[in-house]
């Protein structure tokens, strides 16, 4: 037994899963996020269909890469220095930035939109960030889903606040591509040995598809980059419609092959039958990711790899509406 005077500690050692901090979790081609076939949810026997489960980060979703790498990021730029944190976030980012920025010691600001689930408004809070809930008329006429992003640029621009925050702005900011690029995709090509042939994505910050579709690219030039856009007026948290919100400055799209457009409604039945069919405890997005798959594998044969970005932990109010009267308990 060790003395009371002995300073012996345990070091970080992946191969016994034993960490520093949490931040070491973070996924990377060494420490790899799970990747799941599909057996049931498929659409014939030569389309394969396998989720990347990104919900297996530390603080469950694909952000958690994208909120590492643009901290880092803007520390070795020294844009850190001194300030603290503003991000608008449809919630995964903000959640990721905010349990990072504790362990820098940084206030962390994050602006959402009003409709994101109390669930994760109620995580950013107790993570200590400050939220600020946005309508939609906080922002430019011609983008009316940007109201998050309009407040949060007022904190780094205005003269009140400018000296006091920074901004990773991961809709404009190559670290959310280069997170993507470095990590995410390596995994992919060297989970499917190689032998994947579509990968699919949906439109969101879009450093994930640009990220992975770049490299998968440059590795198999023939790999199909397939994006998932959901219709205007959507319920679909972390996805955007490009016509109704302002494309992302970090889109590459020469790295894309097709656009899918989603409805609600098939993407929460699809929802709903990875979880009973799949024991997939899912995100909404995921569902339409795999509505998109689903359809588009009907008349093709190869491997294809779909984003699994969230759980599905945190959308109780939005599945209540999917269930209707079958959640409510029997007399």
């Amino acid at each position: 037994m060790p003395s009371e005077t002995s300073d012996a500690r345990l070091s970080s050692n992946p191969a016994l899963r034993r960490y520093g901090d949490v931040r070491e979790l973070i996924a990377s081609p060494e420490n790899p996020t799970p990747l799941v076939r599909l057996n049931s949810v498929r659409p014939h026997g030569k389309f394969e269909i396998h989720l990347k489960l990104e919900w297996y980060n530390p603080f469950g979703s694909i952000k958690d890469r994208t909120a590492l790498w643009l901290l880092n990021g803007m520390i070795e730029r020294g844009e850190l220095d001194g300030k603290d944190i503003v991000e608008p976030s449809s919630g995964n980012t903000g959640i990721a930035i905010a349990a990072l920025a504790v362990l820098m010691g940084k206030k962390f600001v994050v602006t959402i939109p009003s409709g994101v689930p109390e669930e994760k408004k109620v995580i950013l809070r107790m993570l200590g960030a400050e939220v600020w809930a946005t309508p939609d008329d906080l922002c430019p006429v011609n983008h009316p889903k940007d109201g998050a992003i309009a407040l949060a640029r007022s904190f780094v621009e205005g003269a009140a606040t400018k000296d006091r925050f920074a901004m990773p702005y991961q809709y404009e900011n190559a670290d959310n591509v280069k997170a993507h690029y470095e990590t995410t995709g390596p995994e992919i090509w060297q989970q499917t040995e190689g032998l994947v042939d579509y990968f699919f994505a949906g439109f969101g910050t879009c450093g994930t598809i640009t990220g992975i579709g770049r490299y998968l690219k440059e590795q198999k030039p023939g790999v199909r980059v397939v994006a998932i856009e959901p219709q205007k007026g959507h319920r679909l948290p972390g996805l955007k419609n490009l016509e109704e919100s302002k494309a992302p400055g970090i889109l590459d799209r020469t790295v894309l092959d097709e656009v899918v457009r989603i409805d609600d409604g098939p993407a929460y039945a699809m929802t709903k039958r990875l979880f009973r069919e799949e024991g997939l405890i899912v995100g909404p997005s995921t569902g339409a990711l795999v509505e998109a798959a689903v359809r588009y594998g009907q008349d093709r044969a190869g491997v294809a790899v779909v984003i699994s970005p969230d759980s599905g932990f945190k959308y109780s109010t939005f599945f209540a509406d999917v269930l209707g009267d079958e959640g409510l308990p029997k007399a």
